[in-house]
């Protein structure tokens, strides 16, 4: 069984004694039931995976000692932002999970025609706030040792002007008449994925992320939910370009 791996925003230096606090240290201290003397791994979001050894345990506060920096191979070779349309219940959340471990980039709510409720205004920070979180527990799990960000939902329109990639993707299942040609293998530094709703993308959107240097991508015969598509498109994608044996 491997050592407890937590995220922490606090910078991380060999040699160094962390008090940690809040959340990490409630959940180290009160599920996990850390005792000193044990080894956990610590990361912060820039790059390296600390090992740490517990040296006290309170009941607010744990304090740590931080030992050797590594660099696990466990973000993508290419810097994927999804756009993804907000969706009811959990199957957002559900999606921003399997997105994060497979190595998402950057994550962007987006407001569409078919996206049938909104959040209101007083709850945005909190909920972002709370996918932000599904993301992090995501990294601690999967071994990833960089956060994706979750952005404000945005208009799909302003989104589609606005994202910057080397290679742009909507998911669509009819052709649409502009599916761009996939012909060489060799990853790009950066790519954009949209998905829609549950009710899908209507045909203007997907034409007007067309205009803006967008290519169609079909999955596949059958249609897919919301919440699959991600799953689907960035295990595909990660095959196509050598991340994952194929």
């Amino acid at each position: 069984m491997r050592n407890p791996r937590l995220f922490t925003d606090q910078p991380l230096t060999p040699g160094d004694r962390v008090v940690l606090k809040g959340t990490v240290a409630q959940h180290l201290g009160r599920v996990l039931r850390a005792r000193a003397g044990e080894q956990i791994a610590l990361f912060n979001g820039d790059g390296q995976e600390f090992a740490a050894q517990v040296l006290t345990v309170s009941k607010r506060e744990i304090s740590v000692d931080i030992g050797a920096a590594s660099t696990p191979h466990t973000e993508s070779p290419v810097y994927t932002t999804l756009g993804l349309c907000l969706s009811k219940g959990d199957r957002f959340e559900w999606a921003i999970q399997k997105a994060t471990e497979l190595g998402v980039g950057a994550i962007a709510p987006l407001c569409s025609e078919r996206v049938d409720f909104s959040i209101p205004p007083d709850r945005i920070e909190k909920r972002i706030a709370h996918w932000q979180q599904i993301a992090i527990s995501a990294c601690e799990q999967c071994g990833r040792v960089r956060i994706p960000s979750v952005s404000s939902p945005q208009p799909l329109e302003q989104w589609v002007q606005s994202v910057a990639a080397e290679q742009k993707w909507v998911l669509h299942c009819d052709d649409h008449g502009a599916t761009r040609s996939r012909d060489s293998k060799e990853a790009p530094a950066d790519a954009a994925l949209l998905i829609g709703p549950e009710g899908g993308l209507t045909d203007q959107e997907v034409a007007r992320a067309c205009e803006n240097s967008f290519g169609v991508l079909r999955l596949g015969p059958r249609v897919l939910r919301t919440e699959t598509a991600p799953v689907v498109a960035l295990s595909a994608l990660s095959v196509y370009w050598g991340e994952m044996p194929g």
